[in-house]
């Protein structure tokens, strides 16, 4: 890369970094999400049904989860640039042989569950490399807004899916969407190679003001001092990780978050097409709902976390937050269930995924503040946990609305999620590792 700066010196090189970190977030949820729109075509095409499509849903989730532990792990080792950089090229391809896949392929479950698998291996890798180099790069007073700004993609990519992959499937077919997402992620992946770097001190775009800033926000030790060995620098604290009860208890609200989120990446859009009787059109726009708010609170949420902490304290911007938020995410699952209106359903279901979304930021700003360098492994673990609650939901959920109806789903959501908002008082985040670096 050229030893160029960028022309407004006045915003710091992370904001940019942050940016991008955002737009591969949405890319990242846009492509996971459009088979939940190109779903119908599939079934229709290729003879699934909605239980070998939730199969292939969780498919994904399964090679997501599995691969979290390595995902944090290369992370650490080799640092969010390269990692980052190969996991969007793994998914690129895997998303490319999906629209490859020709009318009448014999096994074509068995093919498609393996290449969503794979899918998953190479997403896996985006939120533990992004965790890292929010370690690496952002002051502790920032770490709430900028994990809102990255996940803010998560709402931000979900809701273009339902309007955008219905605009592409449309004119050029299921495969065209996958063709579309397999490019931008191809420029994605180009973009954050140039532009990145693993650690402050490698960018030349970074001013030593701005590296000084950096230094003195750090709550923990983030990259190697100069002339530590690589062997140390590198060393994962595993003992002390897993020693951490608030690990744990992260893990179990984690895991009721993926559940709850999962039923709008996967089912949303199914569910207002068939259960609330909308046409597709309009089941495509009230889908939009969930998503919108999902940023909106998202991108909120990081800001409140940052300002309790600094009004309150660490335990009360992250942990409290959490863990009011996933109590009023349960109480809007139950009524928008349960409402006769199908409109009145989706802004209340609406309401509730805005309100989960508010939590989200503090799994990964308290994995950050408690592990430090170890961030990357650490997030790993417990977004592990939130991938296995939404494989768990992609294929029970069609099991719970046939055999019992579709309130159920979004009732075991809710009790999840009052479990999950109680394990936030165990998290203590003012706490960090006590290791040596």
């Amino acid at each position: 890369m050229p030893n160029i700066a960028p022309l407004n010196r006045r915003i710091p090189v992370r904001y940019y970094l942050c940016f991008w970190l955002f737009v591969l977030s949405a890319i990242t949820f846009l492509d996971r999400t459009n088979i939940s729109l190109a779903g119908l075509q599939l079934s229709r095409e290729f003879g699934l049904g909605n239980q070998r499509l939730g199969w292939i849903f969780s498919a994904f989730l399964l090679g997501y989860a599995g691969f979290q532990i390595p995902a944090g792990v290369l992370a650490v080792r080799f640092g969010p640039r390269k990692v980052l950089t190969f996991g969007i090229l793994l998914w690129a391809v895997a998303t490319a042989c999906t629209a490859l896949l020709p009318s009448g392929l014999p096994h074509v479950l068995a093919v498609l569950l393996s290449i969503r698998f794979l899918l998953g291996m190479g997403e896996s890798v985006i939120f533990p490399a992004a965790n890292q180099w929010v370690a690496r790069w952002i002051p502790q007073r920032e770490r709430g807004t900028v994990n809102g700004v990255i996940f803010a993609g998560v709402g931000v990519g979900s809701g273009l899916t339902p309007p955008l992959i219905t605009w592409i499937i449309q004119n050029y077919g299921w495969r065209g969407a996958f063709w579309f997402t397999a490019a931008l992620m191809t420029m994605g992946a180009t973009v954050w190679w140039i532009i990145s770097r693993d650690t402050p001190e490698e960018h030349p775009w970074v001013s030593e003001e701005e590296r000084a800033e950096i230094r003195a926000g750090l709550a923990s030790l983030a990259a190697a001092k100069p002339g530590q060995n690589s062997a140390t620098a590198h060393k994962i604290a595993w003992a002390a990780m897993l020693k951490r009860r608030d690990l744990y208890a992260m893990m179990v609200s984690y895991f009721a978050f993926g559940y709850t989120a999962y039923i709008y990446f996967s089912w949303f859009f199914i569910y207002m097409a068939t259960a609330r009787g909308l046409n597709l059109r309009t089941s495509a726009k009230v889908s939009m709902l969930p998503f919108i708010l999902m940023t909106i609170c998202c991108l909120g949420g990081g800001a409140i976390s940052d300002r309790l902490t600094k009004s309150i304290g660490l335990r009360a911007g992250r942990c409290g937050l959490a863990s009011v938020a996933q109590l009023l995410a349960a109480l809007f699952l139950i009524l928008g269930s349960r409402v006769p209106n199908p409109f009145a359903a989706a802004g209340i279901l609406a309401l509730g995924a805005g309100s989960l979304y508010l939590s989200q930021t503090s799994f990964w700003s308290a994995s950050t503040d408690i592990a430090g360098k170890n961030s990357g492994v650490f997030s790993a673990l417990v977004n592990m946990v939130n991938q296995l609650g939404g494989a768990l939901t992609a294929s029970l959920t069609p099991w719970l609305a046939l055999h019992y109806n579709w309130k159920m789903p979004f009732t075991v959501a809710a009790i999840l999620g009052v479990m999950g908002a109680l394990a936030w008082l165990t998290v203590h985040p003012e706490r960090p590792l006590e290791v040596e670096v």
